[in-house]
Order: structure tokens, then sequence, then C-alpha cells
């Protein structure tokens, strides 16, 4: 009776901590005669930087419940699957480890990852490398380039330090600190960041639903921007987020006179706060790659008081995930977006194709506007999956590199509406666009997708995404 993750671990195996709970009060006896299974201790096993409490957080159970035999596997298997959405462990089980007539021990057994990741930064400003290589012909001048400090699980309590040092196309100093819980409840959290940067190009304006830049020897761009969040998750599936920012940005005399609409009222520069509130819903099998569960967000936000900026933002996205056959599954996503008053500046109109907000097969082209979204539907099977062991030594454990292939096929639809588009044939009208692909999922999470795009312009061809925690 246990529940495993399906992804192997790697690395050498971990020492033991064990917590010692003393033993409940007596069983209560069901009206059938049968009885209850009682948990009388919960060991945890391999977690050697995470903190039990926080494992305890994220499990279903706790000591002195009392289940039926086929509740506590579910259990079992709920619980498996929360603690590998931490992200934090390579491989969870949970399993029954002793028992004593209906008393119950359970064991839960995880091999950690690697947390502290100094690195080396390379990496493309285009919004996909189909752009890059293909529109920007990979152009150096296009990447930024540094080092970063990635440090998971800072205390133990799945908390994130990161920081960001870039030359090349920005100038760039970043720093985050996120931390889950700061109360003994482990219900609020707290976050900040800071970043600040200068860029000898800017994106001005846009012109065919295509980026228009200016680049100069000097800088054309300076940004600061800071912000404070708190957190609070009363229960396991459900975040809130409140938060505060400050921003600040400046373009150069020259970009002004290309758009004078970049910012309102013909200025060169702008400061302004930021406040917003977020609320996201997480129940999912596996959130880095689901194939099964549900996922919801809801947002609103106030950039600028009586500024050159003021917009009001209201956001939603949604996702199901089905089983569709054996080691098949159906994904529906819809996100749609709302930005008020709809008279905005160039600043303010980013839409559809950047960040996470884009349609497949509309890749080399942006949509701004005001309004809108999209709904993405897509058909996905497991082909294969395999491990690959690479020796590390005689006193160690082989090194296990998990991959697995997905094929799919998939359709888009979507609107932008834009009460000013511009030189721009996108906006104002339905969009679709469909094709197929092949997704290979691997260790930490890292997935590249390949994807064959048709849009409704006639064009097609082959594009590649990227996504990890690096």
């Amino acid at each position: 009776m246990s529940a495993q993750s399906p992804l192997p671990a790697h690395g050498s195996s971990a020492s033991i901590a064990t917590d010692s709970l003393s033993t409940p009060a007596p069983l209560s006896p069901l009206p059938d005669g049968a009885a209850l299974f009682r948990i009388r201790n919960i060991v945890m096993q391999g977690n050697k930087r995470t903190r039990s409490d926080f494992m305890l957080r994220e499990i279903p159970f706790k000591q002195g419940d009392e289940y039926l035999l086929q509740d506590l596997v579910k259990k079992f298997e709920d619980a498996r699957r929360q603690l590998m959405n931490t992200t934090l462990f390579n491989s969870v089980i949970v399993a029954l480890k002793s028992f004593e007539g209906y008393d119950v021990d359970v064991l839960v057994s995880v091999k950690e990852r690697w947390y502290i990741f100094p690195l080396p930064y390379f990496k493309p400003v285009d919004r996909n490398l189909n752009q890059w290589l293909i529109e920007q012909k990979a152009n150096l001048s296009r990447v930024n380039y540094g080092a970063k400090l990635l440090y998971n699980n800072t205390t133990g309590r799945n908390d994130k330090l990161r920081a960001w040092v870039m030359n090349g196309y920005t100038k760039q100093l970043q720093f985050s600190y996120d931390r889950y819980y700061i109360d003994n409840k482990m219900k609020w959290g707290l976050n900040f960041g800071l970043s600040l940067g200068s860029n000898k190009e800017v994106n001005y304006t846009t012109i065919g639903n295509k980026q228009t830049f200016f680049k100069d020897d000097q800088f054309v761009r300076h940004f600061f921007q800071t912000s404070i969040e708190a957190t609070y998750r009363p229960a396991i599936y459900t975040r809130h987020r409140f938060g505060i920012g400050y921003i600040r940005e400046r373009i150069s005399d020259t970009v002004l006179g290309l758009n004078p609409a970049y910012f309102n009222s013909s200025a060169k520069s702008v400061s302004f706060p930021e406040v917003y509130y977020q609320m996201t819903y997480l129940n999912l099998d596996y959130i880095p790659y689901p194939t099964k569960g549900y996922a919801a967000e809801i947002g609103i936000s106030k950039r600028g008081i009586g500024s050159s900026i003021n917009v009001w933002q209201f956001s939603t996205k949604g996702m199901g995930v089905w089983p569709a056959g054996k080691k098949m599954f159906f994904t529906l996503v819809a996100q749609g977006l709302i930005k008020a008053p709809f008279k905005q500046p160039f600043y303010s109109q980013r839409f559809l194709g950047y960040g996470n907000m884009f349609m497949q097969g509309y890749e080399y082209y942006v949509v701004d506007g005001v309004a809108g979204g999209f709904v993405k539907t897509m058909l996905t099977r497991k082909l294969l999956s395999f491990n690959l062991r690479i020796p590390t030594g005689r006193k160690r454990d082989p090194l296990v590199i998990p991959f697995s292939f997905y094929g799919k096929v998939y359709g888009n639809t979507g609107y932008v509406y834009n009460p000013q588009p511009g030189d721009n044939f996108l906006t104002n009208k339905m969009l679709y666009s469909g094709g197929f692909g092949i997704d290979v999922f691997t260790m930490y999470d890292v997935t590249f997708r390949f994807e064959w795009s048709f849009n409704q312009l006639g064009q097609n061809g082959l594009f590649l995404h990227r996504n990890t925690i690096f």
C-alpha cells in the first residue's frame, strides 16, 4: 500500500530523519463492526534540507486521523502528488511502514533535488526562439549574458532566492526573495523583488503586427521597479496574493520623437505605483506537466494614480485536463484580459504574443490591444519514456535522467480588441491556428516543445518552445 512518483530519482540515497509522535486515543468503532485505520506515526525519510513541518503542511492527513482502507490509499496518493508539486523532490514515496492492529505508521520517503545553481546566463531577448533564430538570424547583439544564482529551498521551506547580473542587450541587476511561510501556522508568506537596468534598443511601436525597434550607441531606455507581496494560503489548493510596487521608466528624446504616444501626454518618463490582487487555484496531478486536474487564476491590478499611466487590469485564466483513454488526455485552456479605460498609450497596450500569452502559429507576430483572450484545445498521448543512467563513480549512485515523449494535436482561437489599431491587421478580428507536435519532458521539469503550426494567413512552420526553471 504505497504511492510513489512517476519520475525516477537521481543522486545518492538520503539520511533518515524521523518524527517521533505520541500514541493517540482509541479507535472509533463503525456501526457495521468494521474498524478504521488510525495514523499513529508519520515518518519522514530523505529530507536532508527540507523541513518536516513544511512537508506535513502538504500532506492531507495528520497523526490521529482515521480512514477506511480505500480512503487511506487515496490519501497516500494525494500526499505524493502534493509533495511532488512543491518541485523540491525528484521522487516521493508514501507507503505503509508498519502497523499494530489498526494503528498504522506511514513512511514518507523523498529524494531531494539540487537546490543551488550558480550558473552562467545566456538568453536571447526576443519573445521566442524562432523570432531570434529566423527573424533576427541568431544575432548575438540581441542576447543577455552574465551570471545568476538560483538558490531554492533556502531555509528548508521551499523559499527561493534569485540574483542576476546581466550584460549585453540589457544591462541589468535583479534580485528577488520568495518565502512561502513566515508564520508558525504556515499560511502567510512574503516576497519582494528589485530590478534596474538600461537598454540601447527599444521597441517603440508595432507596425504590421511586428515589433519595430530603435537602436543607438547610447542608452535609450532606463528602468527601475520594485515590489513587495504578501501571500495567503489557507489550505492546499488556493493561494491569494496581495502586492504593491513602484515602477519608473525613461526613454530618450529620439524615441519620444519616433512615437509621441509611447507614454501619455508626450512624456519621456513616467513613475507610478501599482497595487494588485491575485487568486490562484491549482489542483493538478503534476503542475509542471499536468495530465489530469484543474487550475484557475483571477487577478485585478491598478497602475498609476492620476498620472500619465492610468490603467485598471482584470485577468482570468482557466485550465482543465481530462483523461481521454489509455495514456491520452485532453486539455482546454482559456485566458482573458481587459484594460480600462480603453484608450491607452503604447506602453500599456501589450497583449498577445508577449510572455506566456500567445497563440501557436503566431510566434512571429504581436497583437497589441486592451481587451480579448483566447482558447486552446489539445489532445495529447504519451509515446514513450525511458531513463538515461550516467555512471558517477564507484561510491555514488548513477545519475538517472528521465525522458518522456508526448505526441499532440492542438487548435487555437482568439480575439484582441484595440480602438487604435494603427497599421496592424490582426486586431479586431477572430484568429485561428492549429497543428501537431512533440513534447520532451525531462529532469528538473525542463520541457522542450517541437510544434508544426498553421495559421489563417496560410503560413506554417516548425516552432520551438522551452519551459525551464533555469
